[in-house]
Order: C-alpha cells, then structure tokens, then sequence
C-alpha cells in the first residue's frame, strides 16, 4: 500500500478539486460553474443534486465561523433568481421548482456554527474534508464526509413521512427505507412510534427517542446512541451500513426501554 500525508491547500485548489471531484461530495451532485457574480460578491462553486436542485458551495480552508452568513447571502441571491439560473444553465436541466441547496465545506466546524445551523431554515449540509497526498504521484486526493446538524427542540408543525420518503429520488432507496420504518415498528409492536418532524423522521419507543432518520437526495442518514450512549451520526449507502447501524438501533431501543 502506497504511503500518504495530509496536506494543507489553498482556497484556489480547495476550489479546483470540488469542482473535479463533485460526484464524492454527494452522489449524482454535478459541476455547474464557479465564481459567479452575485449581489454579495462572486460565490465559490454552484452545483445541481440529482433531484436538478442547484446547490451553492461556500468554501474555507480554515474554521471560519462567518461562512455560514456569507453562504446565506449567497443563497438569498441564488433563490430570488432561480428561475434566471435555471435558464443560463439550461444544459443542466435545473429545475426552478426545487428548493436551492446550500453546503459549507471546511475543514471543521466550530460547535458553534453547528448549532447555528439547527435552527437555519434552509437545505443547509456540512461537508468536512481531508487532502491526501500518495507517495511519487502529483493528484491531491480529497476525502469529505458529512458532519450532520443536530435536530432542534420539536414544534408543533404537519408534517408527513411520505414528505420524506419523497425527497428521496432513489426509487430503490426509498423502498428500503419504507420497508425499514416498517421493520423497525415490528420491534416492539405497539410501542414504537414513528413522527415526521422538519428535516426528519424521529423514532420513540414508549414516548422515549431513540433514533432519528435524516433524508438524502440517494442515501440517508442514521442517528443513534452507540454502546458507550454517545448520541452518533451513521450514513447509509448500501445494504452493509445498514447491516451495521441495526443492531447498534436495536440495543439503544432497548436502553430506553429499561
């Protein structure tokens, strides 16, 4: 196996190797262009998700509290002018209809920022990311990984769980995931609930969460107590996250049961 090291880039490469590596960001996300005009300055990469939503990316190479700000101002100006851009970039197919998207992509996020976010009425995700360099080879190799934006306190609001079965646009995956919220009822029939909340699905068993669902465009994601009660994101792509993440439900299921 080849040795590698991390390595630090500049903004430019940061911006260079979205735009080459958009698809391991999030599946079926695509290149649309870069640096573009806006009232509040030039934003750094405008992408379109396989649902033909654009998405924004504000980019830092440091933790920068004040990107989350600067990525509003730059999603305020796309959404007033969405139908404009769906037009100036016909090629892409981009559907006015859907709602923009907004990513931060860091190297890390202040907990504070985090926060922020929860209570941010937006598409809002945030991508950490890492740039491996390998041994005797030139490409810098970028790892991202979704940090996922903690739930706020429930209100009282009519939402529906097909609306987030829906936003999947995976007919496969949602299957799955239809037939997994069945499953997971089955395990304490009568017990368990299941509540459509914004942004997602949370899970009780006797009143008490012990899980939440987070929708994705060709995935999703899990979040659970893990065996040391530490409150963790999973994200699930395949047949074998899911495997995985069960058993770690079950039990914090059964934690809350006691």
């Amino acid at each position: 196996m080849k040795r590698y090291k991390k390595v630090d880039v500049s903004e430019e490469q940061l911006e260079d190797i979205v735009r080459r590596h958009t698809s391991t960001i999030e599946e079926g996300l695509g290149y649309v262009d870069h640096q573009k005009q806006t009232a509040g300055g030039r934003l750094d990469v405008l992408m379109v998700d396989s649902g033909k939503a654009l998405v924004i990316a504000e980019l830092k190479v440091v933790q920068d509290d004040s990107m989350l700000m600067q990525g509003v101002d730059y999603y305020d100006y796309v959404s007033s002018h969405v139908e404009a851009f769906a037009r100036l970039y016909k090629a892409h197919s981009v559907d006015p209809t859907q709602e923009v998207r907004l990513f931060l992509i860091a190297p890390s996020f202040s907990q504070t920022l985090i926060n922020r976010c929860k209570w941010v009425k937006l598409p809002i995700s945030l991508f950490t990311y890492n740039c491996l360099k390998f041994e005797e080879e030139q490409d810098i190799i970028p790892i991202f990984s979704e940090q996922a934006i903690p739930t706020p306190p429930e209100v009282i609001e009519v939402t529906h769980l097909d609306d987030h079965l829906n936003y999947i646009t995976d007919p496969g995956v949602r299957d799955k995931v239809s037939a997994l919220l069945d499953e997971i009822k089955s395990w304490k029939p009568g017990s368990i609930s299941l509540d459509a909340i914004k942004g997602a699905i949370s899970m009780k068993v006797n009143g008490r969460v012990f899980a939440y669902f987070y929708p994705r465009r060709k995935h999703y994601l899990l979040a659970t107590y893990n065996d040391q009660q530490v409150w963790t994101e999973y994200i699930i792509k395949d047949d074998d996250d899911l495997a995985n993440i069960k058993p770690i439900m079950k039990a914090a299921m059964e934690q809350r049961v006691k």
